[in-house]
């Protein structure tokens, strides 16, 4: 009889385990499926947040969808410094402001997607998707005459349609691993703050255009990371094109 109920209970455990991993590899929105994580095998696909280099190569990245009053200031900023950097640019800003677009590209600064409409793509169909990266990509591309090879995804959001349709664009999508919180209308020592505590080598810092203290807080940002020996390059220049994997906390390493 003891025999039976330690064999019933032995029964009834294993039980709630398999329908527990059942439940587990049901698919969550934009995230891969936890059966995955839950046998050390995720299939998620992960876009580039930095990079895996032993230069002190840092990118520094603003991204434009609403206003642009303070946009030539950060160019003359970029420019009085001698610093590259990367702009993703909203196609509906593109279509708002196409002589600011031709003087970023002027200015020497790369230029990449972040969308036509700014939304958030990991809740689109295969079509919208395409719409949004082929629309944006080609309002860009008519104004500066150059290739669009960068992406970056509203809000961050993304999931496997997402970067395998830019994949199948030749665009890399990218995130970042610095975030300067410049859009919260924190003051611009705040925002220093949060770029020099978490830049290292292959960093892709996060800005914002139009935010409220990001003027103030770049000239501050570039002369610090120069003086820790940081040499700061483009997006395009920082990552690796060809025999590259990304681990799973987004660095690209090269193969």
């Amino acid at each position: 009889m003891h025999f039976y109920v330690v064999k019933s209970r032995l029964i009834f455990f294993l039980a709630i385990i398999f329908s527990a991993m059942a439940l587990l590899s049901v698919n969550w929105v934009g995230q891969g499926s936890f059966a995955s994580v839950f046998f050390y095998k995720n299939n998620r696909k992960i876009p580039i947040y930095c990079v895996d280099t032993l230069d002190k190569k840092i990118a520094i990245t603003f991204d434009a969808a609403w206003g642009s009053d303070k946009t030539e200031d950060i160019l003359n900023t970029l420019k009085e410094h001698n610093v590259k950097a990367t702009f993703f640019l909203v196609g509906m800003w593109v279509d708002k402001y196409p002589e600011m677009v031709k003087k970023i590209d002027e200015y020497g600064i790369e230029i990449g997607t972040h969308s036509n409409l700014h939304p958030d793509m990991s809740k689109l169909s295969e079509k919208q998707v395409n719409l949004e990266l082929s629309s944006s990509v080609e309002k860009i591309e008519s104004i500066t005459g150059k290739k669009v090879e960068l992406f970056r995804a509203p809000y961050g959001a993304y999931n496997n349609q997402l970067l395998s349709c830019a994949e199948s664009m030749n665009i890399k999508t990218i995130q970042w691993d610095v975030d300067t919180l410049d859009w919260k209308g924190i003051s611009a020592n705040q925002i220093c703050n949060n770029v020099f505590k978490k830049t290292k080598s292959g960093s892709i810092i996060l800005c914002h255009n139009n935010s409220d203290h990001i003027v103030e807080a770049l000239p501050s940002i570039i002369t610090n990371l120069k003086s820790r020996g940081y040499n700061f390059v483009t997006v395009g220049e920082l990552i690796y094109k060809t025999d590259f994997y990304v681990d799973s906390s987004g660095k690209q390493i090269k193969k």
